[in-house]
Protein backbone atom coordinates (compact mmCIF):
# COMPACT_ATOMS: atom_id res chain seq x y z
CA UNK A 1 0.00 0.00 0.00
CA UNK A 2 1.27 3.23 -1.14
CA UNK A 3 1.08 5.96 2.19
CA UNK A 4 0.23 9.62 2.03
CA UNK A 5 3.06 12.42 1.56
CA UNK A 6 3.85 12.88 5.24
CA UNK A 7 3.05 10.07 7.14
CA UNK A 8 3.37 11.50 10.66
CA UNK A 9 0.24 13.41 9.73
CA UNK A 10 -1.90 10.83 8.59
CA UNK A 11 -1.10 9.16 11.52
CA UNK A 12 -2.05 12.39 13.30
CA UNK A 13 -4.98 12.31 11.35
CA UNK A 14 -6.60 9.56 13.08
CA UNK A 15 -8.10 11.87 15.80
CA UNK A 16 -10.95 13.36 14.68
CA UNK A 17 -10.98 17.77 14.40
CA UNK A 18 -11.51 18.89 17.80
CA UNK A 19 -10.24 16.11 19.63
CA UNK A 20 -6.84 16.27 21.40
CA UNK A 21 -4.78 13.33 19.82
CA UNK A 22 -3.07 11.39 23.01
CA UNK A 23 0.26 11.89 24.00
CA UNK A 24 3.41 9.35 22.91
CA UNK A 25 3.90 9.06 26.37
CA UNK A 26 0.58 8.26 27.12
CA UNK A 27 -0.74 6.49 24.26
CA UNK A 28 -2.19 2.90 25.19
CA UNK A 29 -1.48 -0.19 23.24
CA UNK A 30 -5.16 0.11 21.92
CA UNK A 31 -4.70 3.47 20.31
CA UNK A 32 -1.47 2.90 19.14
CA UNK A 33 -3.27 -0.24 16.98
CA UNK A 34 -5.74 1.73 16.02
CA UNK A 35 -3.26 4.07 14.26
CA UNK A 36 -1.44 1.61 12.91
CA UNK A 37 -4.42 0.25 11.60
CA UNK A 38 -5.69 3.47 10.21
CA UNK A 39 -2.18 4.38 9.01
CA UNK A 40 -1.59 0.92 6.77
CA UNK A 41 -5.06 0.32 6.11
CA UNK A 42 -7.20 -2.72 5.12
CA UNK A 43 -3.87 -5.23 4.36
CA UNK A 44 -3.06 -4.98 8.33
CA UNK A 45 -6.62 -6.23 9.70
CA UNK A 46 -5.42 -9.46 10.38
CA UNK A 47 -2.22 -8.11 12.61
CA UNK A 48 -4.01 -5.51 14.37
CA UNK A 49 -7.77 -5.19 14.60
CA UNK A 50 -11.51 -4.17 13.66
CA UNK A 51 -11.79 -0.86 13.62
CA UNK A 52 -14.30 -0.30 16.49
CA UNK A 53 -16.59 2.89 15.38
CA UNK A 54 -18.49 4.03 13.04
CA UNK A 55 -15.97 7.21 12.27
CA UNK A 56 -12.68 5.27 12.29
CA UNK A 57 -14.84 3.45 9.54
CA UNK A 58 -14.95 6.76 7.50
CA UNK A 59 -11.54 7.84 8.09
CA UNK A 60 -10.47 4.38 6.95
CA UNK A 61 -12.65 4.73 3.55
CA UNK A 62 -11.27 8.07 2.86
CA UNK A 63 -7.87 7.17 3.14
CA UNK A 64 -8.39 3.85 1.24
CA UNK A 65 -10.03 5.62 -1.93
CA UNK A 66 -6.65 7.89 -1.91
CA UNK A 67 -4.02 5.73 -1.25
CA UNK A 68 -4.68 1.97 -1.65
CA UNK A 69 -3.06 0.10 -4.68
CA UNK A 70 -3.85 -3.95 -5.08
CA UNK A 71 -0.28 -5.48 -4.12
CA UNK A 72 1.88 -6.14 -7.08
CA UNK A 73 5.67 -6.40 -8.10
CA UNK A 74 5.60 -2.71 -9.79
CA UNK A 75 2.86 -1.40 -7.75
CA UNK A 76 0.79 -0.54 -11.34
CA UNK A 77 -2.60 -1.63 -12.05
CA UNK A 78 -6.27 -0.71 -11.05
CA UNK A 79 -6.82 0.93 -7.84
CA UNK A 80 -8.81 -1.52 -5.35
CA UNK A 81 -10.33 1.32 -4.23
CA UNK A 82 -10.54 5.09 -5.69
CA UNK A 83 -12.58 8.35 -6.45
CA UNK A 84 -13.01 7.44 -10.14
CA UNK A 85 -13.78 10.38 -12.94
CA UNK A 86 -17.48 11.27 -10.88
CA UNK A 87 -18.04 14.77 -9.62
CA UNK A 88 -20.59 14.03 -6.53
CA UNK A 89 -18.45 11.07 -5.07
CA UNK A 90 -15.53 13.55 -5.65
CA UNK A 91 -17.49 15.94 -3.64
CA UNK A 92 -18.89 13.30 -0.86
CA UNK A 93 -14.97 12.23 -0.46
CA UNK A 94 -13.65 16.20 -0.16
CA UNK A 95 -16.85 16.44 2.58
CA UNK A 96 -15.86 13.06 4.52
CA UNK A 97 -12.16 14.41 4.67
CA UNK A 98 -12.92 17.60 5.80
CA UNK A 99 -15.28 15.82 8.35
CA UNK A 100 -12.83 13.63 9.86
CA UNK A 101 -9.51 15.11 9.97
CA UNK A 102 -7.83 18.36 10.87
CA UNK A 103 -6.89 21.21 7.99
CA UNK A 104 -3.67 20.68 7.90
CA UNK A 105 -4.22 16.99 7.38
CA UNK A 106 -6.91 17.97 4.82
CA UNK A 107 -4.66 20.38 2.78
CA UNK A 108 -2.18 17.19 2.25
CA UNK A 109 -4.73 14.63 0.93
CA UNK A 110 -6.24 17.21 -1.38
CA UNK A 111 -2.74 17.73 -2.99
CA UNK A 112 -1.92 13.96 -3.33
CA UNK A 113 -5.41 14.02 -4.38
CA UNK A 114 -4.43 16.23 -7.21
CA UNK A 115 -1.29 14.29 -7.73
CA UNK A 116 -2.29 10.12 -7.69
CA UNK A 117 -6.01 10.91 -8.81
CA UNK A 118 -5.95 13.66 -11.38
CA UNK A 119 -8.64 15.40 -10.04
CA UNK A 120 -7.13 18.87 -11.12
CA UNK A 121 -9.80 18.86 -14.29
CA UNK A 122 -12.94 18.76 -11.31
CA UNK A 123 -11.75 22.19 -9.94
CA UNK A 124 -13.03 23.23 -13.19
CA UNK A 125 -16.48 22.56 -11.79
CA UNK A 126 -18.24 24.79 -9.13
CA UNK A 127 -19.33 22.26 -6.87
CA UNK A 128 -15.83 20.85 -6.23
CA UNK A 129 -14.50 24.29 -5.43
CA UNK A 130 -16.82 24.50 -2.89
CA UNK A 131 -16.12 21.60 -1.10
CA UNK A 132 -12.17 22.04 -0.94
CA UNK A 133 -9.97 23.71 1.72
CA UNK A 134 -8.99 26.76 0.69
CA UNK A 135 -4.62 26.94 1.07
CA UNK A 136 -2.19 28.57 -0.87
CA UNK A 137 -1.10 25.26 -3.34
CA UNK A 138 -5.19 25.10 -4.13
CA UNK A 139 -5.15 28.86 -5.32
CA UNK A 140 -1.33 27.85 -7.35
CA UNK A 141 -3.69 24.99 -9.00
CA UNK A 142 -6.87 27.81 -9.78
CA UNK A 143 -4.42 29.84 -11.19
CA UNK A 144 -2.61 27.56 -13.69
CA UNK A 145 -6.14 26.45 -14.71
CA UNK A 146 -7.38 30.57 -15.41
CA UNK A 147 -7.49 30.41 -18.66
CA UNK A 148 -9.36 27.25 -19.47
CA UNK A 149 -11.47 27.87 -16.54
CA UNK A 150 -15.60 28.10 -17.58
CA UNK A 151 -17.01 31.37 -16.71
CA UNK A 152 -19.94 29.19 -14.47
CA UNK A 153 -16.60 28.64 -12.41
CA UNK A 154 -14.34 31.64 -12.31
CA UNK A 155 -16.85 33.31 -9.99
CA UNK A 156 -16.49 30.46 -7.05
CA UNK A 157 -13.21 30.43 -7.80
CA UNK A 158 -12.73 33.97 -7.22
CA UNK A 159 -14.13 33.30 -3.53
CA UNK A 160 -11.98 30.82 -2.92
CA UNK A 161 -8.66 32.70 -3.82
CA UNK A 162 -10.02 35.58 -2.22
CA UNK A 163 -10.31 33.81 0.59
CA UNK A 164 -6.73 32.55 0.79
CA UNK A 165 -5.54 35.88 0.08
CA UNK A 166 -7.73 37.79 2.77
CA UNK A 167 -6.04 35.37 5.53
CA UNK A 168 -2.79 35.92 4.25
CA UNK A 169 -3.12 39.50 3.74
CA UNK A 170 -3.94 39.61 7.72
CA UNK A 171 -1.17 37.48 8.97
CA UNK A 172 2.03 39.77 7.38
CA UNK A 173 0.19 43.15 6.62
CA UNK A 174 0.22 44.98 9.96
CA UNK A 175 4.09 43.35 10.50
CA UNK A 176 5.18 44.60 7.10
CA UNK A 177 3.85 47.95 7.68
CA UNK A 178 6.06 48.39 10.99
CA UNK A 179 8.59 47.06 9.62
CA UNK A 180 8.89 49.04 6.58
CA UNK A 181 8.32 52.54 8.37
CA UNK A 182 10.34 51.31 11.56
CA UNK A 183 12.90 51.05 8.06
CA UNK A 184 12.09 54.64 6.78
CA UNK A 185 12.38 56.46 9.98
CA UNK A 186 15.97 54.84 10.84
CA UNK A 187 17.19 56.14 7.67
CA UNK A 188 15.77 59.38 7.84
CA UNK A 189 18.23 60.18 11.30
CA UNK A 190 19.82 63.38 11.20
CA UNK A 191 22.38 64.96 13.59
CA UNK A 192 21.13 67.96 13.20
CA UNK A 193 17.67 67.82 13.79
CA UNK A 194 15.40 71.05 15.08
CA UNK A 195 14.51 70.58 18.96
CA UNK A 196 10.85 69.25 17.96
CA UNK A 197 12.76 66.58 16.53
CA UNK A 198 14.97 65.57 18.75
CA UNK A 199 15.26 61.86 19.89
CA UNK A 200 16.04 62.42 23.32
CA UNK A 201 16.79 59.10 24.47
CA UNK A 202 19.15 58.08 22.01
CA UNK A 203 21.03 61.81 22.31
CA UNK A 204 21.43 60.69 25.70
CA UNK A 205 23.32 57.46 24.67
CA UNK A 206 25.22 58.96 22.26
CA UNK A 207 26.47 61.63 24.82
CA UNK A 208 27.34 59.35 27.49
CA UNK A 209 30.99 60.04 27.88
CA UNK A 210 30.37 63.81 28.51
CA UNK A 211 28.61 63.08 31.42
CA UNK A 212 29.27 65.83 34.34
CA UNK A 213 29.07 64.69 37.76
CA UNK A 214 29.01 67.93 39.40
CA UNK A 215 26.29 68.99 37.62
CA UNK A 216 24.51 65.62 37.49
CA UNK A 217 23.95 66.24 33.79
CA UNK A 218 24.87 65.20 29.93
CA UNK A 219 25.94 67.74 27.95
CA UNK A 220 25.00 67.17 24.46
CA UNK A 221 27.64 67.47 21.76
CA UNK A 222 26.37 65.56 19.27
CA UNK A 223 21.65 65.30 18.88
CA UNK A 224 20.07 62.50 17.24
CA UNK A 225 16.91 63.02 15.85
CA UNK A 226 14.66 63.07 12.44
CA UNK A 227 14.36 64.88 10.24
CA UNK A 228 10.78 66.13 9.07
CA UNK A 229 8.83 63.14 7.56
CA UNK A 230 8.07 64.27 3.74
CA UNK A 231 4.99 63.64 1.78
CA UNK A 232 7.20 63.00 -1.30
CA UNK A 233 8.09 59.06 -1.80
CA UNK A 234 11.30 57.78 -0.09
CA UNK A 235 12.11 54.77 -1.61
CA UNK A 236 10.80 53.04 -4.71
CA UNK A 237 10.24 48.93 -4.80
CA UNK A 238 10.22 46.55 -7.83
CA UNK A 239 8.97 43.00 -7.13
CA UNK A 240 10.05 40.70 -10.64
CA UNK A 241 8.15 37.79 -10.08
CA UNK A 242 8.73 34.17 -11.79
CA UNK A 243 5.53 32.99 -12.56
CA UNK A 244 6.68 29.21 -13.74
CA UNK A 245 4.86 26.67 -12.54
CA UNK A 246 7.50 25.38 -9.42
CA UNK A 247 6.79 29.11 -7.65
CA UNK A 248 2.83 29.33 -7.71
CA UNK A 249 2.94 30.10 -3.66
CA UNK A 250 5.78 32.44 -4.14
CA UNK A 251 3.85 34.52 -6.60
CA UNK A 252 0.55 34.57 -3.97
CA UNK A 253 2.23 35.94 -0.97
CA UNK A 254 4.52 38.00 -3.39
CA UNK A 255 1.25 39.29 -4.60
CA UNK A 256 -0.04 39.95 -1.29
CA UNK A 257 3.48 41.80 -0.33
CA UNK A 258 3.07 43.93 -3.24
CA UNK A 259 -0.13 45.43 -2.40
CA UNK A 260 0.63 45.96 1.15
CA UNK A 261 3.80 48.01 -0.20
CA UNK A 262 1.59 49.57 -2.56
CA UNK A 263 -0.90 51.00 0.15
CA UNK A 264 1.69 52.85 1.66
CA UNK A 265 2.25 56.70 0.38
CA UNK A 266 6.44 56.61 1.23
CA UNK A 267 6.88 53.95 -1.39
CA UNK A 268 6.45 53.94 -4.82
CA UNK A 269 6.10 50.02 -5.58
CA UNK A 270 5.84 48.30 -9.00
CA UNK A 271 5.01 44.91 -9.60
CA UNK A 272 6.29 42.80 -12.70
CA UNK A 273 5.42 39.12 -13.45
CA UNK A 274 7.13 36.92 -15.82
CA UNK A 275 7.47 33.83 -18.09
CA UNK A 276 9.35 34.05 -21.53
CA UNK A 277 6.76 37.61 -21.65
CA UNK A 278 6.70 40.17 -18.88
CA UNK A 279 3.48 41.51 -18.05
CA UNK A 280 3.10 45.07 -16.03
CA UNK A 281 0.52 44.04 -12.92
CA UNK A 282 1.53 47.65 -10.99
CA UNK A 283 -2.17 49.01 -12.12
CA UNK A 284 -4.07 45.98 -10.11
CA UNK A 285 -1.76 46.02 -6.99
CA UNK A 286 -5.25 47.45 -5.10
CA UNK A 287 -6.58 44.36 -5.13
CA UNK A 288 -3.80 41.31 -5.02
CA UNK A 289 -6.77 39.06 -5.95
CA UNK A 290 -6.84 41.01 -9.09
CA UNK A 291 -2.77 40.33 -9.43
CA UNK A 292 -3.29 36.64 -8.93
CA UNK A 293 -5.72 36.67 -11.60
CA UNK A 294 -3.64 38.58 -14.35
CA UNK A 295 -1.01 35.66 -13.77
CA UNK A 296 -0.81 32.83 -15.57
CA UNK A 297 1.16 30.20 -13.95
CA UNK A 298 3.67 27.20 -16.41
CA UNK A 299 5.87 27.89 -19.25
CA UNK A 300 9.54 29.11 -19.70
CA UNK A 301 11.75 31.90 -18.51
CA UNK A 302 13.27 34.63 -19.48
CA UNK A 303 14.63 36.58 -16.20
CA UNK A 304 17.14 38.46 -18.41
CA UNK A 305 14.11 39.71 -20.28
CA UNK A 306 12.12 40.73 -16.74
CA UNK A 307 15.14 42.23 -15.51
CA UNK A 308 15.55 44.56 -18.52
CA UNK A 309 11.96 45.75 -18.31
CA UNK A 310 12.65 46.02 -14.24
CA UNK A 311 15.78 48.56 -15.03
CA UNK A 312 13.59 50.80 -17.29
CA UNK A 313 11.31 51.04 -14.12
CA UNK A 314 14.45 52.62 -11.69
CA UNK A 315 14.79 55.98 -12.41
CA UNK A 316 16.71 57.00 -8.50
CA UNK A 317 18.96 53.76 -8.29
CA UNK A 318 20.34 54.88 -4.88
CA UNK A 319 16.45 55.37 -3.78
CA UNK A 320 15.79 51.98 -4.97
CA UNK A 321 15.07 48.35 -4.37
CA UNK A 322 15.12 45.18 -6.49
CA UNK A 323 13.23 42.26 -5.64
CA UNK A 324 13.79 39.27 -8.18
CA UNK A 325 11.64 36.10 -7.04
CA UNK A 326 12.92 33.36 -8.79
CA UNK A 327 14.40 29.45 -9.09
CA UNK A 328 16.73 30.85 -11.24
CA UNK A 329 16.49 28.41 -14.20
CA UNK A 330 16.86 30.80 -17.08
CA UNK A 331 15.60 30.31 -20.40
CA UNK A 332 16.73 33.57 -21.72
CA UNK A 333 20.53 34.50 -21.96
CA UNK A 334 22.19 34.27 -19.09
CA UNK A 335 25.35 36.26 -19.45
CA UNK A 336 23.40 39.28 -20.17
CA UNK A 337 21.00 38.68 -17.30
CA UNK A 338 24.36 38.52 -15.24
CA UNK A 339 25.73 41.59 -16.20
CA UNK A 340 21.92 43.62 -15.69
CA UNK A 341 22.12 42.55 -12.40
CA UNK A 342 26.05 43.46 -11.36
CA UNK A 343 25.02 47.05 -13.63
CA UNK A 344 22.09 47.70 -11.02
CA UNK A 345 24.21 46.53 -8.00
CA UNK A 346 27.05 49.16 -9.08
CA UNK A 347 24.76 51.76 -10.00
CA UNK A 348 23.21 51.53 -6.18
CA UNK A 349 20.46 49.74 -6.35
CA UNK A 350 19.54 47.16 -3.50
CA UNK A 351 19.43 44.01 -5.03
CA UNK A 352 17.63 41.04 -3.40
CA UNK A 353 17.04 37.65 -5.07
CA UNK A 354 14.92 35.08 -3.67
CA UNK A 355 14.90 31.58 -4.74
CA UNK A 356 11.13 30.92 -2.63
CA UNK A 357 8.72 33.02 -0.78
CA UNK A 358 6.81 30.47 0.73
CA UNK A 359 6.47 27.79 3.74
CA UNK A 360 7.79 24.93 1.65
CA UNK A 361 11.40 24.97 2.70
CA UNK A 362 14.16 24.62 0.63
CA UNK A 363 13.27 25.24 -2.48
CA UNK A 364 14.79 23.70 -6.32
CA UNK A 365 17.26 26.27 -7.98
CA UNK A 366 19.75 26.47 -10.45
CA UNK A 367 22.57 26.13 -8.32
CA UNK A 368 25.44 27.69 -11.21
CA UNK A 369 23.47 30.95 -11.46
CA UNK A 370 22.88 31.22 -7.73
CA UNK A 371 26.59 30.73 -7.26
CA UNK A 372 27.42 33.54 -9.92
CA UNK A 373 25.53 36.22 -8.49
CA UNK A 374 26.94 35.60 -5.18
CA UNK A 375 29.90 36.29 -6.94
CA UNK A 376 28.90 39.86 -7.42
CA UNK A 377 28.17 40.13 -3.91
CA UNK A 378 24.17 39.33 -4.65
CA UNK A 379 23.39 36.47 -2.16
CA UNK A 380 20.43 34.08 -3.32
CA UNK A 381 18.32 32.52 -0.62
CA UNK A 382 14.98 31.17 0.30
CA UNK A 383 12.63 33.32 2.67
CA UNK A 384 9.72 32.40 4.03
CA UNK A 385 6.41 35.17 4.17
CA UNK A 386 6.87 35.65 8.07
CA UNK A 387 10.57 37.02 7.59
CA UNK A 388 10.43 39.21 4.79
CA UNK A 389 8.98 42.48 6.25
CA UNK A 390 12.36 41.63 8.25
CA UNK A 391 14.59 41.34 4.96
CA UNK A 392 12.47 44.25 3.43
CA UNK A 393 13.32 46.28 6.56
CA UNK A 394 17.09 45.29 6.36
CA UNK A 395 17.56 46.43 2.87
CA UNK A 396 15.61 49.57 2.89
CA UNK A 397 18.34 50.27 5.63
CA UNK A 398 21.40 48.63 3.24
CA UNK A 399 22.11 46.46 5.76
CA UNK A 400 23.58 43.40 5.19
CA UNK A 401 21.32 41.35 3.22
CA UNK A 402 24.04 37.92 3.04
CA UNK A 403 24.99 37.70 6.83
CA UNK A 404 21.34 37.74 7.36
CA UNK A 405 20.30 35.18 5.29
CA UNK A 406 23.05 33.34 6.68
CA UNK A 407 20.96 33.37 10.06
CA UNK A 408 17.83 31.94 8.69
Amino acid sequence: MTTPSNATEQSEAATPEGAAPPQNAGTTDQERTRRWRLLLGEAAQESTCALGSSSDAAMDGALAALYDRPDSADGSGPRSAGLGSSAPRVARWLGDIRTYFPTSVVQVMQRDAMDRLGLTQLLLEPEMLDAVEPDVHLVGTLLSLNRVMPETTKATARMVVEKVVRAVEERIAQHTRAAVTGALNRSARTSNPKLRDIDWNRTIRANLAHYLPEHRTVVPQRLVGYARRSQAVQRDVVLAIDQSGSMASSVVYASVFGAVLASMRALRTSLVVFDTAVVDLTDKLADPVDVLFGTQLGGGTDINRAIAYSQSLITRPTESMFVLISDLYEGGIRAEMLTRMAAMKDAGVQVVVLLALSDEGAPSFDRDNAAALAGLGIPAFACTPDKFPELLALSLERGDIGRWAQSL
